[in-house]
């Protein structure tokens, strides 16, 4: 974790969770400066507002901010949401537990089975060139009581993500696949039915550990 304090905003980047979308070496290359040696984290090249809005942008979570000017630190989403990114990972935006720990706002979790970091992606989809859609077809379901709250993500050893609370799982253009309160999704690459689970971990032999 590095941690870059400026006068009004404290930046945090976790680089065991980045999965290079380089939203932030692409819209604010003055505040995240590509390609240099040393330091390459400048908070005061932006407003605190700009700031946090590069961190709302980056979906796995790796870039965070800590208000030193008294403004409002990122805010819960009102609706909790997984992103299927096309031939990628599964992108959430809710209060996130994983694996009983908190684990902020913002998180992309491997369905391709081959991340070094899981339940993190780490990449690996790039190099093993895994192919899933991220326009799956959409389900019937109900809208929800309540679309917000904490969300319980449970990584089933050597199968798929238990994901407990309420979710809107939402293709990678936006188009609602479902709505839920419980649902497994696939981890291991292998599902017919993907995003969730069908059981083929099982048949691969799919490890998690």
């Amino acid at each position: 974790m590095e941690t870059v304090r400026g006068t009004k905003l404290l930046i945090r980047f976790d680089g065991g969770k980045c999965i290079h979308s380089r939203h932030c070496v692409l819209d604010r290359p003055d505040v995240f400066v590509p390609n240099v040696r040393g330091e390459w984290i400048h908070p005061d090249e932006a407003t605190p507002d700009e700031v946090a809005e590069l961190a709302h942008n980056c979906p796995s979570g790796a870039i965070t901010y800590e208000r030193l000017d008294g403004g409002e630190d990122e805010r819960a989403p009102l609706v909790n949401v997984v992103r299927i990114r096309e031939n990628g990972p599964l992108a959430f935006r809710a209060p996130l537990t994983i694996d009983s720990a908190g684990a902020g706002l913002r998180a992309c979790l491997c369905r391709c089975g081959a991340s070094k970091q899981k339940p993190y992606c780490d990449g690996s989809h790039v190099a093993i060139q895994f192919a899933a859609s991220g326009e799956a077809r959409s389900a019937e379901s109900k809208p929800l009581a309540s679309r917000n709250g904490e969300l319980s993500i449970t990584p089933l050893k050597d199968g798929p993500l238990k994901v407990q609370g309420a979710l809107e799982v939402v293709s990678g253009t936006g188009r609602t696949l479902l709505r839920t309160t419980e649902t497994f999704l696939c981890r291991c690459g292998g599902s017919g039915n993907k995003p969730y689970c069908d059981g083929s971990h099982a048949k691969l032999g799919f490890k998690s550990g």
